[in-house]
């Protein structure tokens, strides 16, 4: 057989047992050393092709795919720098817990630290940031080693998918002739032809994590006798835990404070106790004083709110259990007196069955929890309503009204996902909303968003900053080539607006060089180039009819709001203002207009 031969058996070999694994979505970056196993990708039917020009922009597009999915997603791409651009969304895989399968192609070892063209250091190129590497055997004809391939391709999805998700990196080394000379096949009796049925090479399976009844016996004493509690869900994407949550709050008569990343606020699974603007309220020291807790139940990621967790640091002496799906340490806080594995629907069920009658005092620290939310809330309202600028918390409230249950809500980090935690309130629509909080970067989050325009439901809505947005512009070209639906609420305040907030803004010498960064670009150009509709809307009405035609006429439809850096600020800090005042049960029109 052949060395051209060789390498598409040996590939063949491995992406079919990879498709058998459950493998459903490969992003190909073009590239020729790659080319075996791009070609075993494009001959199995059973695994869609996503091409992709800029592997950045393939990384995230990957990640998005995966998030949507909860499935592994594998990407593939030619050896050299094009490997370092998948980097960015390597890290946010792992911090996200996003199931990946890198795949880079490599020159074979002679040809490695010689001077070899399009020749760098690919061994572990992602550290620690990959759940598992492995430099992958030259292909050879031997069946020995076909087996070897297929049971790594096996290790690679299980890895990749077992909690906590993540990365894998596998490193494919390839001699040239790549291909077969025009007219060889590969014969039928190779004597590879896997498992019969269609089965994996390796079946592995993965057990859900049981609450020990020891565990939950404990903790359901713990919980009983202790009236000032508090839920606190963060970002997560767990599903089948809504349910299980909400009725132990019921018993336990705990406020739920439900990040806008968690799923805790949108649907019909009852919402008397989950809380949406305790980012508001908390910000108000005096009622922060007033209600110090003596037990925080966490569950997800560290919460987005920065109140809420200056709210937490400010009570040590609270008990703070960390309820993990997965091996991690969630715990940013350094505050966890106990971090329990266990499966957080399973956890909650159980708690609630194990739970006696409960200590009437909970009634009211839970009434004085959701006074404030019913406070705050109706203050923003009518703040809101009295805002007739193009104010980026009110943009939010719009959306929340036009979104149609079935949803995907795609959110851009810095202010949009803060603005999200505030002025998106919960909804019993069912609306799936996701970030690429791991790593919390700006970069390619509309490649990511389009990624998981490709599996959603229904509609996929992204909201952006104009930075973001421009960093990753190259994504767009997915909308096109595969004609996808996205429709994009694009904030531009002409640079970086979450700056404005921080201290930096004090130094006016070199603030907008350095931390604004205004572009002034005319991203209506850029939509055009890529096939999208654009639309200005600078009035609510504008904005209203502009979302609506992206979410009912599909395809790609940008909607772009301009707004003021500086104007931003001071309507945000009116907003806490007015809510501090309607704690204290005075008028909110006294706050500013």
């Amino acid at each position: 057989m052949s060395a051209g031969l060789v390498n598409i058996a040996y590939s063949t070999a491995f992406v079919d047992e990879l498709v058998r694994s459950g493998l459903r979505h490969v992003c190909i970056s073009p590239g020729s050393r790659s080319t075996p196993l791009a070609l075993a990708f494009a001959e199995n039917r059973a695994v869609r092709t996503w091409m992709h020009v800029d592997e950045r922009s393939a990384g995230y597009f990957a990640l998005g795919l995966a998030k949507a999915s909860r499935q592994p997603v594998a990407l593939l791409c030619t050896s050299g720098t094009a490997a370092a651009n998948f980097y960015p969304a390597v890290v946010e895989a792992r911090y996200s817990r996003v199931p990946l399968i890198v795949l880079t192609a490599d020159r074979p070892p002679e040809l490695r630290e010689n001077g070899a063209p399009q020749a760098i250091d690919q061994l572990g190129l992602y550290g620690s940031h990959a759940k598992w590497f492995a430099e992958m055997a030259l292909p050879d004809e031997s069946l020995e080693l076909l087996r070897y391939v297929r049971a790594t391709a096996c290790r690679a999805y299980s890895t990749a998918a077992a909690d906590p998700p993540g990365a894998v990196h596998l490193n494919f080394p390839f001699r040239e002739p790549l291909l077969p000379a025009p007219g060889e096949y590969l014969a039928n009796d190779s004597g590879d032809a896997g498992r019969p049925d269609r089965e994996p090479w390796t079946r592995t399976g993965q057990g859900v994590r049981l609450p020990d009844s020891g565990l939950v016996e404990r903790l359901a004493r713990e919980l009983n006798a202790t009236p000032r509690g508090l839920i606190v869900c963060g970002p997560c994407d767990i599903p089948g835990v809504t349910e299980p949550l909400v009725r132990l709050a019921r018993l336990l008569g705990y406020p739920v404070l439900a990040d806008g990343l968690s799923p805790l606020r949108y649907g019909a699974h009852g919402l008397s106790l989950v809380l949406d603007k305790y980012d508001a309220f908390l910000r108000d020291a005096e009622w922060a004083a007033e209600h110090e807790p003596e037990l925080v139940m966490r569950i997800g990621a560290a919460p987005t709110s920065k109140p809420l967790t200056q709210y937490l640091q400010r009570y040590p002496s609270a008990r703070q259990i960390v309820v993990d799906e997965a091996d991690g340490w969630r715990d940013p806080s350094l505050l966890a007196a106990e971090i329990v594995y266990a499966d957080p629907a399973l956890l909650c069920d159980a708690l609630a069955a194990a739970l006696g009658e409960r200590d009437a005092r909970a009634q009211d620290w839970a009434a004085a929890w959701l006074e404030a939310n019913v406070q705050a809330g109706e203050a923003i309202e009518e703040k809101l309503g009295r805002t007739d600028g193009m104010f980026e918390g009110k943009l939010f409230a719009e959306l929340a009204t036009l979104l149609p249950s079935g949803s995907t809500l795609y959110i851009g980090n810095s202010m949009p996902v803060r603005d999200l935690d505030t002025f998106f309130g919960s909804t019993s629509n069912r609306v799936r909303v996701l970030c690429n909080r791991g790593a919390n970067g700006i970069d390619g989050v509309v490649s990511s968003a389009l990624g998981a325009s490709a599996e959603a439901e229904g509609h996929t809505v992204l909201v952006i900053g104009d930075l973001s947005f421009y960093h990753d512009m190259n994504g767009l070209l997915a909308a096109k080539l595969y004609d996808l639906n996205l429709t994009v609420l694009l904030v531009n305040n002409d640079g970086g607006g979450i700056f404005s907030f921080l201290p930096q803004v004090a130094h006016s010498k070199h603030f907008e060089q350095l931390w604004g960064t205004p572009t002034g670009l005319d991203f209506r150009l850029a939509v055009e180039m890529y096939c999208g509709r654009h639309v200005r809307a600078e009035t609510y009405a504008e904005l209203r009819d502009g979302l609506r035609l992206g979410i009912e006429g599909g395809g790609l439809t940008v909607v772009e709001v301009r707004t003021d850096r500086e104007e931003n600020v001071r309507l945000h800090r009116e907003m806490w203002s007015v809510v501090s005042r309607a704690l204290r049960g005075k008028s909110v029109l006294g706050a500013g207009a």
